[in-house]
């Protein structure tokens, strides 16, 4: 069988050999552009350094250690031929194995012999492989500041390609990020938003800076009547990528922060977020559409508002075809809504919300449950007698024994009770046993 031998000098090393049908079936030899890294570079770099910064998810099999499935530093071959990490192999000893951990052969020899030859092709692989990574980092890092410096002196068509190119090399790579930020290329590019600002070009600024981390004296910058008003205009007429950029960049500028009432008191941005949310053409916006909707529900003066853009009906009608995190969201904005009497108000007018709400009484999470039994809570004390007998129509007495009896928290089985309570009182006896399903048990 062919084999392989790697000649090192001085390190005593040569005459080591390695199965090279094995290597190359697998892969050890494949992806390599050169031939084996030099001492001089050996003596620079760092393996357990190189395998962090890579952290690279396709490795040659024979990298990898069979005890943790991680890339070996410290190769050790056993009398068993088989070759392990030297700490896992030493950890593998303390628990009392004298067992070869793969073929659970006894070993007639403890010793560990160090595979050289294999470090030197796991050190060659992972070397050769850092340092394209490093010049491919330190390429791009010099292009961000190229095109920080270009944006400062170009203006129309080319101001907008050289905010395309950007916006492609910062959302691709965290070192273009860094540079960006750390070469103060942030301050131009926020220079380019402004009440004159062209929709191509803006669209390009906000798709820069939603890729970076941006401090407060940045995030100050941006909530600029002019500028929220820019970002409003661009998410009610953007591409999709570009409302869903703006989604974001305002979800990032508000949260955890009290914000000017700007960004919360613009129809607009009401009105795009939920152009957004009902975009069944482009389902990728929901999620972050609900996401900063929920984060405005916050503030009172923001759900009236809502409230009359019609978000109620429009909501309800949404809930059947959304995934379950969607879902939550949604069920959190409008339980949110319930809280000013124009969104209890809304809610019970709307002919879905209450066959809606009991649908989903148990059946995706506690949370959603949560959010139902809240709303159905709001409406039926709204209007006792005309909802409660729709609720019990519905199903909802079936629905909260259910809740009573299940494991669900005490809070949610008490609020079950009340509204049980809430809604026999308020229905014959005759159509609240019947719709109960549990006319034995009760005789």
């Amino acid at each position: 069988m062919p084999m392989f031998q790697l000649h090192c000098k001085g390190d005593g090393v040569e005459g080591q050999i390695l199965d090279l049908d094995t290597a190359v079936k697998d892969g050890v030899l494949g992806g390599v552009d050169s031939g084996v890294v030099g001492t001089g570079v050996g003596e620079k770099l760092d393996l357990g350094r190189m395998i962090e910064e890579l952290d690279l998810c396709e490795v040659p099999s024979v990298f990898i250690c069979p005890i943790s499935l991680d890339p070996m530093q410290d190769p050790v071959t056993l009398c068993t031929g088989q070759t392990y990490e030297r700490s896992n192999v030493l950890k593998w000893f303390s628990l009392g194995h004298l067992t070869c951990p793969t073929t659970m052969q006894e070993l007639w020899d403890e010793s560990l012999t160090p595979n050289t030859t294999l470090y030197r092709l796991i050190f060659t692989w992972f070397s050769q492989k850092y340092l394209v990574m490093k010049k491919r980092s330190e390429d791009v890092q010099g292009r961000v500041l190229e095109l920080a410096e270009t944006l400062k002196k170009v203006k129309g068509q080319a101001r907008v390609l050289a905010l395309k190119e950007l916006h492609q090399v910062v959302a691709a790579h965290a070192t273009a990020r860094k540079a960006l930020v750390d070469g103060g290329g942030v301050s131009v590019v926020l220079s380019l938003l402004g009440p004159f600002t062209s929709h191509a070009v803006g669209s390009e600024v906000i798709g820069v800076l939603v890729s970076l981390s941006l401090d407060c004296e940045s995030k100050r910058n941006l909530v600029q009547p002019a500028k929220v008003s820019l970002m409003v205009d661009i998410l009610n007429e953007g591409s999709v990528e570009t409302k869903i950029n703006c989604t974001r960049l305002i979800e990032t500028l508000i949260e955890g922060k009290d914000l000017q009432l700007e960004v919360f008191r613009s129809h607009g941005l009401l009105v795009g977020l939920m152009r957004l949310v009902k975009d069944k053409r482009h389902t990728n916006g929901i999620r972050p559409g609900l996401r900063l909707l929920r984060t405005v529900c916050l503030h009172a003066e923001v759900n009236s508002l809502l409230v009359s853009i019609g978000a109620v009906s429009q909501l309800v009608e949404l809930l059947s075809g959304l995934e379950p995190d969607c879902l939550e969201l949604a069920l959190s904005i409008l339980d949110a809504l319930a809280s000013v009497p124009e969104g209890r108000l809304a809610l019970k007018d709307c002919s879905n919300t209450i066959p809606g709400m009991v649908k989903l009484l148990t059946r995706v999470s506690e949370n959603c449950t949560q959010y139902a039994l809240s709303i159905l809570r709001c409406v039926c004390k709204l209007s006792p007698e005309e909802c409660s007998l729709i609720a019990v129509e519905a199903g909802l007495a079936a629905k909260l024994l259910l809740v009573i009896q299940s494991g669900c928290n005490p809070v949610l089985k008490q609020q079950s009770a009340e509204l049980l309570k809430l809604c026999s009182l308020n229905c014959s006896d005759t159509v609240f046993i019947s719709k109960c399903k549990l006319t034995r048990t009760i005789q």
